[in-house]
């Protein structure tokens, strides 16, 4: 059985993963990693040289090979968890975690949003969190405090697949 981190970006997916995959002894797998790999391009680059619809068909690919992983930890991409088809194709094989972070610890996680566009301006941010936290708790198995350390995080997650 895989577990698959969901959450915002800032909610710790890839520290939290890192961790637990550590923890538990078991392989980490981060989908954007997988795009990034595919195309020898930063996310941001794909972003910038394709558009959205081409990562996320990329983005839909990863998914699809991580289904067919075993007992690895997962990391997402922050928006990989609000589609339905994504959902499907990684639930055949996992249970997926909602690192549920509030919204000012993800902004003092981000800082000021340098490598990450989608954080460029606040407000967008701030809307685009409430509008993906109900697609995150519709998605997860199981849902985690994703404001306490990493560390403590990851613990209490291997705890839930003992």
């Amino acid at each position: 059985m895989n577990i698959v981190l969901c959450g915002f970006m800032g909610a710790g997916k890839t520290v939290v993963g890192k961790e637990l995959a550590k923890v538990m002894g078991r392989k980490f797998v981060d989908t954007d990693e997988l795009v990034e790999q595919e195309t020898g391009m930063a996310i941001a680059a794909v972003f910038a040289a394709r558009g959205e619809d081409y990562f996320r068909e990329l983005e839909f690919e990863a998914c699809k090979k991580v289904a067919e992983m075993k007992n690895v930890v997962v990391s997402t991409g922050g928006g990989a968890m609000t589609f339905e088809r994504n959902v499907k194709a990684i639930k055949k094989g996992s249970k997926v975690v909602f690192l549920d972070a509030s919204f000012d610890v993800i902004c003092d996680r981000v800082g000021n949003g340098a490598t990450r566009p989608l954080f460029k301006n606040r407000e967008n941010a701030k809307k685009l969190f409430e509008e993906r936290r109900s697609k995150y708790l519709s998605a997860a198995d199981y849902i985690v405090d994703g404001n306490i350390s990493a560390r403590k995080t990851a613990v209490y997650i291997a705890e839930l697949f003992k």
